[in-house]
């Protein structure tokens, strides 16, 4: 059994998708011609006519975007990579290639469906076929939810470790595609680890005491200068913060350097990282480091002089009615933990409120002005919009298998996810589109309806007339260098 046994609690969006996704109509092979027809729902207080509808619309999408997720495959080769180190379980003649089940199982990741039963009306969705190398109508219908089921528990450690090498393969290429030379100058990685609710008896499940629920615990790299996800790696929910990340490290550092000789390699991290092993690491490979850390007495003290100037400031402020919310203001200082091979160079920052003081602390080999060096700090608070992203979009804490290395490639299979929404969101916005969160780029690109047509020379996909994304899509297929199978 893959799924765990628990119920998993829908979202009302969540449950109106698998509603739609429920009444798409006969497509493929295999599939009753009345397939997906339900009772018909009728409404009342629509005027001039009374309103009534059914799910027996036919060969009908709500997912008219997957053409564009489809481009970004293309141009990202994420799905072909995962599904060549895939192991294949299966003997004799098969019906799905690994890599159609690692793209099926991807794309409808990216839609919004996370769930491995999904792929039981999915399979018949006619975009969804085409777009996975079948015909709408006449080809074979996609895999369903057994078939998922034995693929995520086919897999085992070492491939899991070969397929998050595919996924830093790719995140060098693309990195470099970037780089106005070819080749960053500098490479700022972002670390964060972020909570993953269990549901069951899940292999590596166990209560964490701060977030206070049974959980995994993965750990996200991301580029902190890019936003692209460098790897995901899963951990035990009762895990350190930092559990782990030294061999991660090990792992990542030389690939960087052998793909670009010289590159300056920062990190950044808050103070669930704040370990010795790391810092030792670090200062052995001259990588610079910026990592929060935890108050205690001693570092207290070293702020109180600073924070008592700020709040002296900011009393005085207020004494002349200028308003000032707050004063903020920035030391630096020497300073060695009973644990710390040597003294390291520690930034406070010490800020008076109107509720109250507030100190912070970071380790660092940086020597740019303490306020800098702090500033940049926080500055890895952008990465929580990524982790976000990840989470609520691609649904990343998804993870729902029984076996621990099942869920590690399902959390791979997700990085791929973020992956093509991400390329996606890049496209627009070299187009001048603003920034968009991933769920928001999915609503507005993706889910259109669309009626699908197959003819003997192309599919034709008609789409709603008048739909707010016609400009997007224009911006898209308007792009310099984008390939066209059929010119004109």
């Amino acid at each position: 059994m893959s799924e765990s046994a628990t119920p998993h609690l829908h979202t009302p969006a969540a449950a109106a998708g698998a509603a739609a996704a429920a009444g798409r109509g006969s497509t493929g092979a295999g599939a009753g011609a009345g397939a997906g027809a339900g009772a018909v729902v009728r409404f009342a207080g629509t005027e001039p006519l009374p309103l009534e509808a059914c799910f027996d619309g036919g060969r009908v999408t709500s997912d008219g975007g997957l053409a564009w997720v489809r481009e970004a495959d293309t141009a990202l080769g994420v799905c072909v990579a995962f599904g060549a180190l895939v192991p294949e379980w299966r003997q004799g003649r098969v019906r799905h290639t690994l890599e159609t089940l690692v793209r099926q199982r991807v794309f409808q990741i990216v839609c919004g469906y996370a769930d491995q039963n999904d792929a039981d009306t999915l399979r018949t969705d006619p975009l969804l076929k085409l777009v996975c190398g079948r015909l709408p109508e006449s080809g074979r219908d996609l895999a369903s939810q057994p078939t998922f089921s034995r693929l995520e528990n086919a897999v085992r450690a070492r491939d899991c470790y070969r397929l998050a090498l595919a996924l830093l393969d790719m995140y060098l290429r693309e990195r470099s595609r970037l780089a106005p030379t070819g080749r960053p100058r500098r490479v700022l990685l972002d670390l964060d680890g972020t909570d993953d609710p269990t549901h069951g008896d899940q292999e590596g499940s166990a209560y964490h005491g701060y977030y206070g629920q049974h959980m995994y615990f993965p750990l996200l790299v991301f580029d902190g200068d890019t936003n692209q996800l460098v790897t995901a790696v899963l951990r035990p929910g009762n895990a350190h913060g930092s559990h782990g990340v030294v061999a991660v490290l090990k792992r990542l550092v030389p690939r960087l350097r052998e793909r670009w000789p010289g590159v300056r390699i920062e990190l950044r991290a808050d103070s669930g990282f704040a370990i010795p092993a790391l810092y030792d690491y670090c200062d052995a490979e001259h990588i610079a480091y910026t990592i929060g850390l935890i108050p205690n007495p001693r570092l207290e003290a070293i702020a109180a002089p600073l924070l008592a100037e700020a709040q002296r400031q900011l009393a005085q402020q207020r004494q002349a009615e200028t308003g000032a919310p707050k004063v903020r203001l920035a030391g630096a200082t020497r300073y060695a933990a009973q644990t710390w091979s040597h003294e390291r160079r520690v930034v406070y920052k010490a800020e008076a409120l109107a509720k109250g003081p507030n100190t912070r602390f970071v380790v660092t080999t940086s020597t740019a002005p303490p306020l800098a060096v702090y500033d940049r700090y926080v500055d890895r608070g952008e990465s929580e919009n990524w982790i976000k992203d990840f989470k609520r979009a691609c649904h990343g804490d998804r993870l729902s298998d029984h076996r621990f290395a099942a869920n590690q490639f399902r959390l791979l299979l997700h990085a791929a996810a973020y992956w093509l929404l991400d390329t996606l969101r890049r496209w627009l916005l070299r187009t001048g589109v603003e920034r968009l969160q991933l769920d928001t780029l999915r609503l507005r690109l993706l889910k259109i309806g669309g009626v699908v047509r197959e003819w003997l020379t192309h599919v034709r996909l008609h789409l709603a007339a008048r739909h707010p994304a016609e400009p997007l899509w224009q911006l898209l297929a308007s792009r310099p260098n984008r390939p066209v199978n059929n010119p004109g």
